[in-house]
C-alpha cells in the first residue's frame, strides 16, 4: 500500500464501511473502514484505506425470550411424589432418565445477549441462571448479571468473580456432598472445576468440536476426550466459569442432534493430577496474599529489590517508626505491615487541626498550673447558672453551709463520711 502525501489543495473523498462486533462482556465495538481517494502532486489518483476502531459504551442486555411464550402448566409426571418447592416430581425415578433426554428450550448467545442490567450497580451480584440457559425475558431490568464470569478480569484486574464457598455463581446454596448422579449445584467441600460431558456424537474431529463449544463459556485449562466412549472432561481455569458452563450446556447439542449429559466430574485418581490441583490451590492462596500485603513486604519476602523505595531507607524507617513512640519496642511483622497497609490506603488529604486564636492562647496561659475542671451537666429540672458548674438547687443547698465554727451555723463534720483510701506512689521514699 503506497503512502501518499496530499497537498492542501488536493481534494480527498472518503467512503466509509461501518461494521459492529460485540464482545463477551457486552461492549459494542465499531470498526470504521474508511477508503480515501487522494490526488498527489503529479496528478495521479491513489486509494488509501485506513481502519479505525471505535469502542463505545456497553449496551443494555436484551430479552432472550418473549414472556408470552412461558407456560405455567405443571411438568409431566415422572415420579410418585410432587415437590411443590422445586416444582418437580420425585420418587420412582432412580436415575432421572426421562428428564435427561429432552432437549433444552433455549441457548445463550454471549455475543448478542450480554449487556448491563440493574445488577451491575450492586457490588457482589450473582449471575442470572435463566440468562445462562438462554431463557431470561427481563433483559436490562433483570436483577442479576447478564455476562460471562471473569469477562472483565483483564480490564478491571483483581482475582475475578469469586463468591463464598457455600454458594455458586448463581447464588444457590451448595451441599456437603454431591448427588448420586453428580448433578445439581455441587458441594462446598471441594473446589471442582472439571465437568463430565457424556453422550457426545462420535466423529473424527470430536476434540475440536468439544473445544470449540466449551471455550465459549470461559478460559479452558485442559480438555480430555475419550472418543471411543463419547465422553469428555473439561477443566476451566476459574470455578465460576465451570458452574456457568454446566448450566449453559445442560441438555444442549454440539454439531449434531445429540443431547448432552453434563455433570460434575469425580476426583481424578491420577497422583499427577492431584499434585497439580494442590499446587494450583497454593498458588491462588499466595496470589491473594500478595495482593493483600504491601509491595515492599512482598519484595522483601521474595528476596528481590523493590523498585518503589530504597531497601536501606525502608529498613531505617521501620526501625524508627516501628517502635510507635515506645523506647526499646519493636513491632512484630503482622502489626507493622497492618499499619503500613492502613497508611497506604489512607486518603492523601488528611484533616489537620486548626491553630487556635490569640485570645484562646491567652486564656490557656492564664489557666496554666490550675487543675482541670470538667463541667458536669445539670440534673433534670435544674437550671444552670451562667458561668457556673452547679445547678440552682445545689447552690441553694450550699448557701447555709459554712466551714467556720459558730452557734447557729452548720459545722463541718469531725469525721469523714467514709473510709479514707490511701493512694501510694512509685517512689520508695513514701512509707
Amino acid at each position: 500500500m503506497a503512502e501518499v502525501e496530499a497537498n492542501d489543495t488536493a481534494p480527498a473523498v472518503g467512503f466509509e464501511d461501518l461494521s459492529q462486533t460485540a464482545a463477551a462482556d457486552g461492549t459494542l465495538t465499531t470498526t470504521n473502514d474508511a477508503t480515501e481517494v487522494a490526488t498527489a502532486g503529479d496528478g495521479n489518483v491513489e486509494k488509501v484505506k485506513r481502519k479505525k476502531i471505535i469502542k463505545r459504551k456497553r449496551r443494555p442486555a436484551r430479552p432472550q425470550q418473549d414472556p408470552a411464550t412461558f407456560k405455567t402448566e405443571p411438568p409431566p409426571q415422572t415420579g410418585t411424589i410432587f415437590n411443590i418447592w422445586y416444582n418437580k416430581w420425585s420418587g420412582g425415578d432412580r436415575e432421572d432418565a426421562l428428564s435427561s433426554k429432552h432437549q433444552a428450550k433455549g441457548r445463550c448467545n454471549v455475543a448478542l445477549d450480554s449487556g448491563f442490567t440493574k445488577a451491575d450497580k450492586v457490588p457482589g451480584s450473582y449471575f442470572c441462571l435463566f440468562f445462562a440457559r438462554g431463557l431470561c425475558p427481563k433483559g436490562q431490568d433483570c436483577e442479576y448479571l447478564h455476562r460471562l464470569p471473569n469477562s472483565r478480569l483483564g480490564k478491571e484486574g483483581g482475582l475475578g468473580d469469586i463468591f463464598p464457598s457455600n454458594v455458586d455463581c448463581f447464588g444457590r446454596d451448595k451441599f456437603s456432598d454431591y448427588r448420586d448422579d453428580m448433578g445439581g449445584v455441587g458441594s462446598f467441600m471441594r473446589v471442582n472445576r472439571t465437568l463430565y460431558v457424556g453422550r457426545i456424537h462420535v466423529t473424527d474431529d470430536i476434540e475440536e468440536v468439544v473445544a470449540r463449544h466449551f471455550q465459549e463459556w470461559g478460559q479452558v485449562e485442559r480438555i480430555r476426550v475419550l472418543p471411543s466412549r463419547g465422553v469428555a472432561f473439561v477443566t476451566y481455569v476459574h470455578l465460576a466459569n465451570s458452574e456457568f458452563a454446566k448450566e449453559a450446556m445442560a441438555h444442549q447439542s454440539l454439531d449434531h442432534n445429540e443431547t448432552l449429559n453434563v455433570r460434575w466430574a469425580t476426583v481424578d485418581p491420577n497422583p499427577v493430577a492431584q499434585k497439580r490441583e494442590a499446587a494450583r490451590i497454593e498458588e491462588q492462596a499466595a496470589e491473594a496474599i500478595r495482593r493483600a500485603l504491601p509491595a515492599s513486604y512482598v519484595a522483601e519476602l521474595e528476596g528481590r529489590k523493590y523498585d518503589g523505595h530504597d531497601p536501606e531507607e525502608e529498613r531505617k524507617r521501620r526501625k524508627i517508626d516501628g517502635s510507635f513512640g515506645l523506647k526499646g519496642y519493636e513491632a512484630p511483622d503482622d502489626v507493622w505491615y497492618a499499619a503500613e497497609k492502613a497508611r497506604l490506603e489512607a486518603p492523601e488529604e488528611q484533616k489537620k487541626l486548626e491553630a487556635p486564636d490569640q485570645a484562646e492562647d491567652e486564656d490557656e496561659d492564664e489557666d496554666d498550673g490550675a487543675p482541670l475542671q470538667l463541667d458536669a451537666p445539670p440534673k433534670h429540672g435544674e437550671k444552670q447558672e451562667d458561668g457556673g458548674i452547679f445547678g440552682s438547687s445545689t447552690l441553694a443547698a450550699l448557701k447555709g453551709f459554712k466551714a467556720g465554727p459558730g452557734d447557729g451555723e452548720a459545722k463541718a463534720p469531725d469525721k469523714p463520711a467514709g473510709p479514707l483510701v490511701g493512694y501510694g506512689s512509685d517512689s520508695e521514699d513514701d512509707d
